[in-house]
């Protein structure tokens, strides 16, 4: 039997993308947190995961967020489910630094279960 301590990897290296950069800090089966960081005027591509439901948590900013075509801006300790499959997309349209924490959960968690629609950075 596993020690409780082995049931989950730790800290993962810090991960840059054009939009900002994101961190694993919990990986286990079915489950991971993550922190994520969106620079000012930068979003994340409008996408879809086949495998994984995502739920964020703001932590700093001001979000504004896509879910199957509805908008909603989130401050502070807002919020948010995206249920598998939905079309998403996270974006930090002020002048300031937008921090959150995701929760991902499924049957796979890995980085290739994106299916990009929209991309401002080219990667569709």
């Amino acid at each position: 039997m596993k020690d409780e301590s082995e049931q989950f990897d730790m800290l993962e290296p810090l991960v840059e993308k054009p939009w900002g950069s994101f961190q694993t800090l919990i990986s286990g089966k079915g489950i991971q947190f993550k922190t994520i960081s969106v620079n000012p005027k930068s979003a994340l591509s409008l996408q879809s995961h086949k495998y994984r439901s995502e739920f964020w948590i703001i932590t700093k900013g001001q979000a504004t967020v896509i879910v199957d075509g509805e908008t909603r801006t989130l401050g502070i300790h807002s919020a948010i489910e995206i249920p598998k499959g939905s079309i998403h997309r996270l974006q930090n349209d002020s002048d300031e630094a937008l921090e959150v924490v995701e929760l991902g959960w499924g049957d796979y968690l890995g980085e290739d279960d994106i299916t990009r629609l929209e991309d401002r950075y080219g990667r569709v």
